[in-house]
Order: C-alpha cells, then structure tokens, then sequence
C-alpha cells in the first residue's frame, strides 16, 4: 500500500463515475475527512445524496456525483481527490486487508464522530472480500483492559447482499444518524457497535414515480439487535428505523425511531412490535406496555458561498409521544462551514445540545432523557449512551475543526464546554461491576479539549489523540484520568 497521500492532480480531475462500484459496500461512520469530503460535495451540487446517515452506502456516492464536478475543482479538488483514493481502495471487487494496532492511557468517556478502540490497548486484523452480490467482513479483535470486561471482539465484522437496490446484512456495524459533529441525539458511534440485522438502499437516487418524485433522494434503514446479558432486564431487543429524504438541494431531512423491547420477562412478540410501531405504551398497557422508544427528526441545509460551503442544522429528540409526535424534548443546533488555507481545506463547526428533557423550551424533566422505568440500564449498550456521550441531563456547546493536508495528514481540535447531569441525580442500574457505566453521577461543569494528528508512516497510518478535563469527571462506576493519550497504527493489504 501506498502512503495516504493521494495524486492530488490525478485525482482532482478525474471523475468518481469512472468506476465500477459492487453491491457491498459502505463508506464507513468515523472517518471526518471523508464525511467533509461528501458534505462539501454534496453543499455544492455535486453530489445529489444525503449525507446525515452513515455509513454512506459507495454506490450513492458514485451514482450521485454529478458532471458539474468536473468545472469546480478549485473548490472540490481535494475533497474529490479524496473520496476517489477510498474508493479505489474500499470499493473494488476482490480481498482487502487491514491490520491494526492501538493504544491509550485512558478510554475517553466524550467522543464526537471520530471512531475509538475503547480500550486501553488493542490490535485487530480486517479481512474483506467483496463480489457481484456478496460481501463479507471478518474482524477480530483483542481489547486489553477494555470498560465492559470483553476482551474478544468482532465489532467491524458483517455478511451482506444486494438484491435489486435493496442491501440485507447482518453485521456489527458502527453508525451515525443525524446532522452533528459532537452529537447524534438517536444513534452514535459513541457506545460499540450492537450485533444486528439490516436493510437499506444500495442507492439512494429520487422515485422515478412523478407522483414521489418531489421528495428527491431517500433513503431507508431498518435494523434489528440484541442488548447484552449484564442488564437490568438481560437480552432485551432493539429496533431502530431512519428515513431520509431531500426534497431541494442542499435540504436533508431526517426522520429517526428506536425502541427497546422485550429481553428477560417482557412481551417480544409480534403483537409487542406493533403496539410499540403505533405507540401504544407510556402505561396504556400496563404491565404489557411494549417497551422504552424515542424518535427523532433532525434537518440540515446546506448552501454554497463562494468557492466554500456552509451548513445550518438542527435535530429534535423526544422521549415519549403526544399526538403522534415527540414529547419531553432534546434539542441539538449546529452551524458548520469550510474554508482552504495554508495548501489545504478545513472544516470547522460550532454545536449546541441540550438532552434534559423540555429544558429548552419548556419546563425541565430531569432523568427521563435515555431512561426508562423497567428499562433501568436505560438506552446504553455496555454502560456507554447510544447517542449523546455527554448522556442524559446535560448542556453542552462545542467549537472544533480540522485542517485536510494537501499531502494526507489532517489536524483536528475541538473543545467543549459542559454541565453534566444537572440535577445531580441520577436513575440509572449498574448490574454488574465488570461493566464501566459512563454516567456522570453528579452534577459537573467540565472543560473538555480533544487533539488529533494523523498522518503516514512506515507504509500505513498512524493516528495521535490527546483529550485533557480541567478536572476529573466522576461517573456512577468511578472516576476518569484527566488526561487520555493515544495512538493507532493501520496497515492495509
């Protein structure tokens, strides 16, 4: 393999619909160069995808990647550039290998859409292969002194297929459902990723129907898992769905379900599946009630200023339904922008999220947000939150950025500041001892400041992190370093 320093003038000019791109396979959540690679594409014109939902399926990106492209590569050259050296190392039929190497003083308990190892220290070997209509991922792993006590892993590891324009999969699959940098409100790549089933689109292109056709590109995700053992209630089940449309250009809309259902001594049934789909629970059903849901709906526009682009997003989670929408409300509102200088391109944003429930507009509902009465370990998998790092009953804002090097390496800082927990009380159950609970157990005000470099080295990818608190934060299973610093190393074959 080649070092990570792509041919910028080859890969500025040429055209991503040069390729011939097979059923399987997604570009994957975690990677925030190839997320402001597609955005800016996309604020552009150039990409007539969504781009709130990842892993962003390959064929999206090559279907959608319009002609114009070709006049505007002043502005999109390196964002191209980029995308195209993944695809040509990601997309193609055949065998593809990676092998991993990681290590850290400490697990960072806040994480924004970068991807880490959780754990202190680890390596891991990638074997892909990718046909016509299959593709397979097997991904094994060693985690030394991991928070949740499962030192053998597969997260990384599926088995999918392509029918029509539809991809089936089974899989531990890291994704990201929403508009935020830091935060998703719903899903995040915050907690590991849950062994489950799938279906979405392979690609996501408009109805051809006349009568559809105004909601413009869409797409669909249907997913079905299991929780862990070590729970309050063991073994219960997980649905989420997202649906994802784009009715003008730049305009992503993003509608989001998940509902915990059954496990140990809990209806799972069909007929729970329904009453939870409708929404009959909140206690209509008494000892019956389906489970613990939320929905989302988050929107993101994006527009062209000059040769740079710009994003205003927003996302809404709610706790409970009244009248068929969310109620007991969380907010998230960001704005994002890209600028080129100093040989390169950067992305910056600033972020806002609150995840009290109707703290922001309303009355404040402390300890309902990722909570639940008979779903006491609440909406967490292996004691970290599905969605926002910062969990429940927090406010935060966030400033950050990264600067893309036109020879590979990037940079990357970000800083957060945040009220943790803000009533001090907390509802959650730690069942069992082995599993780091990452709730903060009272009320905290944090500083938090994240560094990153990455850049090549012997032949692979070495990528350098550093979190600091300006105190320690105090969780319901103990404390956290101030201090994180780590590295990873990637090699691909």
């Amino acid at each position: 393999m080649t070092l990570k320093h792509w041919a910028l003038v080859g890969g500025a000019v040429a055209c991503l619909n040069s390729f011939s791109v097979v059923a399987a396979p997604w570009l994957e959540s975690g990677d925030p160069r190839a997320r402001f690679a597609a955005q800016k594409l996309a604020d552009r014109g150039h990409l007539d995808r969504g781009v709130t939902t990842w892993p962003l399926m390959w064929s999206a990106v090559k279907n959608g990647t319009q002609a114009t492209v070709k006049a505007d590569q002043e502005a999109v050259g390196l964002a191209q550039a980029y995308l195209r050296f993944e695809m040509n190392e990601q997309a193609q039929p055949g065998f593809r290998g990676e092998f991993a190497l990681s290590g850290q003083s400490e697990i960072p308990a806040i994480t924004g859409f970068e991807t880490n190892s959780l754990s202190k220290a680890g390596t891991s070997i990638n074997l892909q292969w990718q046909g016509e209509i299959w593709g397979v991922g097997l991904k094994p792993a060693y985690a030394y002194n991991p928070d949740d006590d499962k030192e053998f892993r597969m997260d990384g590891s599926y088995l999918a297929a392509t029918a029509s324009n539809w991809v089936l999969g089974a899989g531990s699959v890291n994704r990201w459902w929403g508009p935020g940098w830091q935060s998703s409100l719903i899903l995040s790549g915050n907690a590991r990723p849950m062994p489950a089933v799938w279906l979405n689109r392979a690609d996501t292109y408009a109805p051809e129907s006349t009568w559809l056709n105004w909601i413009g590109p869409w797409d669909f995700t249907l997913l079905a898992g299991q929780y862990e053992g070590a729970r309050a209630v063991s073994d219960a089940k997980f649905l989420g769905m997202r649906l994802t449309f784009r009715p003008i250009d730049g305009l992503d809309i993003g509608l989001s379900r998940a509902i915990m259902f059954g496990g140990e001594g809990r209806p799972e049934g069909l007929s729970t599946i329904w009453n939870a789909l409708i929404g009959k629970d909140n206690g209509q059903l008494e000892d019956d009630d389906p489970g613990n849901q939320i929905g989302s709906i988050d929107v993101r526009y994006g527009f062209a200023i000059d040769q740079q682009s710009m994003g205003l997003y927003a996302q809404m989670m709610g706790e409970d339904e009244a009248g068929a929408f969310p109620a007991r409300k969380s907010w998230l509102f960001g704005v994002d922008w890209t600028t080129s200088l100093l040989n390169g391109d950067q992305q910056w944003f600033a972020e806002y999220v609150n995840t009290q429930a109707d703290d922001f507009l309303g009355n404040a509902r402390p300890n309902v947000s990722y909570e639940h009465s008979r779903y006491n370990s609440g909406y967490r998998y292996y004691g970290r939150n599905m969605a926002a790092s910062f969990d429940g009953d927090a406010e935060a804002i966030t400033l950050g950025g990264y600067h893309f090097m036109d020879n590979g390496s990037h940079l990357s800082a970000r800083v957060s500041y945040a009220d943790l927990n803000k009533d001090g009380a907390s509802r959650v159950v730690v069942p069992s001892a082995n599993v780091f609970y990452t709730v903060p157990e009272e009320s905290q005000k944090i500083a938090i400041l994240d560094l990153g470099y990455g850049t090549g080295l012997f032949n692979g990818w070495l990528d350098v992190n550093v979190q600091a608190t300006d105190k320690k934060i105090e969780y319901v299973s103990g404390s956290k370093d101030q201090w994180s610093a780590g590295a990873s190393w990637t090699y691909r074959f």
